[in-house]
């Protein structure tokens, strides 16, 4: 009971401990350039490759629905 009674005293300490405030970083935005907060990487290059794997899971669906579309349960046809 003395260990729980002493993490419920000092836990809330530590988690409370960190300043909330922002810190006043020189220079501004590290990843980018000066010009502020933007985009990092290519979003386009992000997009197209979304796309196509869409496409050829799509594409790999419909094979395999086609491929096994004439199979039946019924053992008589």
């Amino acid at each position: 009971m003395a260990w729980a009674a002493l993490l419920l005293l000092t836990l809330p300490a530590t988690v409370l401990a960190a300043d909330p405030s922002p810190t006043a970083a020189a220079g501004g935005d590290p990843r980018s350039a000066g010009e502020g907060p933007g985009l990092v990487g290519d979003p386009a290059w992000a997009i197209g490759i979304v796309v196509a794997i869409a496409v050829v899971s799509l594409l790999l669906t419909l094979s395999y629905v086609r491929a096994t579309a004439g199979r039946s349960t019924d053992p008589s046809g």
